[in-house]
């Protein structure tokens, strides 16, 4: 996993955790990988991945089980959503309204652009 500046690791991490739960890859009720493992996958320190395990577990998107390990909430996908449309909301999107300001990028530019991306990466989804 390639590492960003602008943001702290654990939260990058956060972010791959929640996106493995929203795909599916690590359902909710079922173990996500230990500390340790997830540590040598990514390349990280495990203090590092139980940073954002205590994150994520302070979020109520998992729980740890004693003897088990780690699991995704049941409800971990709705939390996640909620989580980053606020995150995105606030702190991503006056970045963007700025950027499109500044480059002088209308709205309908804008939604021609997403609906061509969305058409092409995501075809058979309900949102298209």
């Amino acid at each position: 996993m390639e590492f960003k500046d602008k943001q702290s690791i654990y939260l990058q991490i956060a972010d791959y955790v929640c996106e493995q739960i929203v795909l599916g890859q690590w359902p909710p009720g079922e173990r996500i990988p230990s500390v340790r493992d997830l540590a040598s996958t990514l390349e990280v320190n495990p203090n590092t991945v139980m940073r954002t395990y205590d994150f994520l577990q302070g979020k109520d998107i998992i729980f740890n089980q004693r003897g088990i390990g780690y699991s995704a909430a049941e409800n971990a996908q709705k939390l996640i959503l909620t989580f980053r449309r606020e995150r995105f909301l606030e702190t991503e999107l006056p970045v963007f309204f700025k950027t499109m300001y500044l480059l002088d990028i209308s709205l309908e530019d804008l939604q021609t652009r997403y609906q061509k991306f969305v058409a092409a990466e995501y075809p058979t989804t309900p949102n298209s």
